[in-house]
This record gives C-alpha cells, sequence and structure tokens, in this order.
C-alpha cells in the first residue's frame, strides 16, 4: 500500500503544517484508502467552514437583537400614534361605529340611474355593458 508521504499529489503547508492532496478523486487516485482520505480532509474544510459561519453569527447576534428592539419600538411608537382612532370609535359605540364604515353614496339621483342603467356615453347613448 502507498503511503501519502510517498504520493507524488500529497503536499504539506510550510507554514501551518496542515496536509493538502491535490489529487482528483475522479481520476488519480492510486489507492482505495486514497478516496477515504480526501473525504476527511473535505469534512474537515466544510467543518471549518461551519464553524467560521457560526463566529459571524455569533459576531452578528447583539447587533441583531438591537435591530429587533429599535423596530419593535418603532412599531409601538406607530401603533401609539394612531391609538386615538381606535379610542374615538370605541367612544361613538356600536351604531356610530358602523355609519361611519360605511362608503359614501352619490347623492344626486343621475348619477345612480347612470350606475344602474350601465351609464351613458359622451354622446348620450346608454351602454348596457360596462
Amino acid at each position: 500500500m502507498l503511503q501519502c508521504e510517498q504520493c507524488e499529489f500529497f503536499c504539506r503547508e510550510e507554514g501551518t503544517g496542515r496536509i493538502q492532496m491535490r489529487c482528483n478523486p475522479f481520476a488519480t487516485i492510486k489507492e482505495p484508502e486514497c478516496l477515504a482520505k480526501h473525504q476527511l480532509l473535505r469534512l474537515e474544510a466544510l467543518l471549518g467552514a461551519y464553524h467560521a459561519t457560526l463566529r459571524w453569527y455569533q459576531k452578528l447576534g447583539p447587533m441583531q437583537e438591537k435591530m429587533f428592539e429599535m423596530m419593535k419600538r418603532e412599531m409601538e411608537d406607530l401603533d401609539e400614534a394612531e391609538q386615538w382612532k381606535y379610542e374615538s370609535r370605541e367612544r361613538k359605540g356600536d351604531e356610530d361605529e358602523e355609519q361611519d364604515d360605511e362608503p359614501l353614496r352619490p347623492d344626486n339621483d343621475d348619477e345612480k340611474k347612470e350606475q344602474d342603467d350601465g351609464g351613458r356615453d359622451e354622446d348620450g347613448f346608454s351602454r348596457p355593458y360596462r
């Protein structure tokens, strides 16, 4: 069995001493154990990336909490600013509330007639399909 140190694709970083395998797992693997070692190195790289992501999340956590608190305060301020609308409706009672919710209707009889018969165009002809 060929040892990793004897392989031409084996490399060790000088500064950190980390092992690097420059072989292609699909073309240049010489021993079956090389594939398992290659998978372990890839898993180590994935684990390192995951830990780096967690460190970023830990740094962003306090800032995110502050942002949520500010958003919560802003929403409470907006609700408080609009509270007068709801308080006035509660004071008037249920009957007044129903009258406030109804849309304004045209008082002009001509407008009501135009709405009923489909309306008239600029020449005075009625348009049944509108």
